[in-house]
C-alpha cells in the first residue's frame, strides 16, 4: 500500500469512517471549541478555527452546531474546558504511534490510552520517543478517475504545493501546513473534488507488517480511534492492501 494516507485508506476500505459519523462530529466540535478558545471566534483571523470549520462543513455538519461550538470556545455559552495531550508509543512490530487527545479529564485519558497500548501488543513511550519520525504536512488525495494530470499538476504547483505523487488509483498532494488551505481552495476552484484533505502527521519512513502482526496493529489503531477523547491517531504502519480485512 503506497502513499502517505495509509491509515486513512485502511479505514476507508473497512468502512469505519462512515460507520462512526457521530464520533467524527464530536471530534470536530471539540476542535472548533478549542480553536475558538485559543485564537478567538473570528475564523478569518484564526487559521486553526478556519481549518476546523472547513473540515466540519466537509462532513456536512449543520451550521448551528458549528456556531454553538465556536460560542462555547469564546465563552458566549457554557461548555466543557478541554486539554490537549499528545501520547507517543510503539505498536506491534515496533510501529511508531502518535495519539492526539482533547479531554476534560486528564487522568481518564492517560489511563485509557495506556490501557489500549498494553492490551493490544504495544507500549506507551516518553514524549519525543517517536515524534521525530513525523512531520506536520497538508495532505490532499484526489481520485484518478476523471482527473486530468496536466491540469492538476499546473494547479497545485501554482498554488504552492510541495509535491504531487502518483499513488496507483489516486493523486496525493503534499503541502506545508500554512499553504494547505490555499492549495485545497485552488484545487476545488479548478473543478477537482478531493477524496480526503487534512493537515496530518506524515512519517519519514514506514514499518511494514504482515499476517498476525499486521492484524494486531490494526486492532490497536482501531481501539485508540474508538476512545472518546481521541482526536487523531498517526502511525508509520504499512501493510499490503490485499491483506486489509473487508
Amino acid at each position: 500500500m503506497s502513499g502517505h494516507s495509509k491509515w486513512a485508506t485502511i479505514k476507508h476500505k473497512k468502512g469505519a469512517a462512515d460507520a462512526k459519523r457521530g464520533k467524527v462530529f464530536t471530534r470536530l466540535i471539540k476542535e472548533i471549541t478549542v480553536a475558538a478558545r485559543q485564537g478567538g471566534g473570528d475564523a478569518d483571523g484564526n487559521p486553526r478555527l478556519r481549518t476546523a470549520i472547513l473540515a466540519a462543513k466537509a462532513e456536512n455538519m449543520p451550521a448551528d452546531n458549528i456556531k454553538r461550538a465556536v460560542q462555547r470556545g469564546t465563552g458566549e455559552i457554557e461548555g466543557l474546558s478541554y486539554e490537549g495531550i499528545t501520547f507517543e508509543g510503539y505498536g506491534p512490530g515496533g510501529v511508531a504511534v502518535i495519539v492526539d487527545v482533547l479531554t476534560d479529564n486528564r487522568n481518564r485519558a492517560v489511563s485509557e490510552v495506556r490501557h489500549a497500548f498494553s492490551k493490544n501488543g504495544g507500549n506507551l513511550g516518553e514524549t519525543g520517543s517517536v515524534g521525530y519520525m513525523f512531520a506536520k504536512k497538508g495532505l490532499i488525495v484526489i481520485d484518478k478517475d476523471g482527473a486530468d494530470e496536466e491540469k492538476l499538476t499546473e494547479t497545485v504547483l501554482e498554488a504552492g504545493a510541495d509535491d504531487l505523487s502518483d499513488e496507483s488509483e489516486s493523486w496525493e498532494i503534499i503541502t506545508a501546513p500554512k499553504d494547505f488551505e490555499a492549495v485545497r481552495e485552488a484545487i476545488s476552484n479548478a473543478g477537482f473534488k478531493p477524496e480526503h484533505a487534512e493537515v496530518t502527521m506524515i512519517p519519514s519512513t514506514y514499518q511494514k507488517l504482515e499476517g498476525s502482526q499486521a492484524n494486531a496493529m490494526l486492532r490497536l489503531l482501531e481501539v485508540l480511534e474508538d476512545l472518546d477523547d481521541t482526536q487523531n491517531v498517526y502511525s508509520n504502519f504499512d501493510m499490503d492492501e490485499a491483506q486489509v480485512p473487508a
